[in-house]
């Protein structure tokens, strides 16, 4: 049995009409065209880890797919096979033209596998590519964010810190968040390292990026920030 039809035995029409409001698919909208079948993440998940000896030709096969879990379930292959295999250099490439041709196409593909394929193959090498993805599509802009969880785990903050000071203009909603959350999570680690970037920055922040970045922050400085007056 191929992938899709495993996937297609556990179609939900009820909920893939919820699905395709949540992720934004209406014409104009950023997910436009987007088809679902209504399946939630962990059943994706699970389907998924049945297929991870499929061939990379066939994975790709999948990313070109309308169906949004299909896509999803490739790209949780992808990450699986990143994982033991002597591909890794073919997996991030693989990926990367694939978010070029815009078929990693909606936030919840993004943040499940840029941290681990794109973060994760970066970890030990030159991040030079980041600084191309960061000017290109709105989901290549994202996966250049995404990207960096992988080195703030690791308490590296300084691809991170650049990333998000380029992405301070950025006219997407969808880039504020994922922003925010990035700031956010290096706080976590350093509170300093955010403090300096904010007091450099705050005040050109997009509301929404500023908000999310400082959500660990107690009341009072939270008031501080979001009034100006730090």
């Amino acid at each position: 049995m191929k992938l899709r039809e495993k996937l297609e035995e556990q179609s939900n029409p009820k909920k893939a009409k919820l699905l395709q409001r949540f992720f934004k698919t209406g014409k104009g909208e950023y997910g436009e065209g987007d088809v679902f079948l209504g399946i939630s993440v962990p059943e994706t998940r699970k389907i998924a880890k049945e297929f991870c000896n499929i061939k990379l030709e066939e994975i790709q096969n999948s990313l070109n797919s309308e169906i949004h879990e299909e896509r999803l379930a490739a790209l949780l292959v992808l990450i699986e096979k990143m994982k033991k295999s002597d591909e890794k250099e073919k997996i991030f490439n693989l990926y990367l033209k694939n978010a070029k041709n815009n078929r990693i196409n909606n936030w919840d593909l993004v943040d499940l596998s840029a941290p681990r394929i794109v973060g994760g193959f970066l970890l030990d090498k030159d991040r030079k590519i980041l600084y191309g993805l960061v000017k290109g599509n709105l989901w290549e802009r994202r996966i250049s964010a995404l990207a960096c969880f992988a080195f703030i785990k690791e308490k590296d903050f300084s691809d991170a810190l650049k990333i998000s000071e380029i992405l301070l203009k950025d006219k997407h909603d969808l880039m504020h968040k994922a922003v925010g959350w990035m700031l956010r999570e290096i706080g976590k680690r350093d509170k300093q390292e955010l403090e300096k970037f904010l007091k450099k920055n705050y005040k050109i922040m997009p509301r929404t990026m500023l908000r999310y970045s400082i959500e660990k922050f107690s009341d009072k400085e939270r008031k501080a920030y979001l009034s100006g007056e730090v």
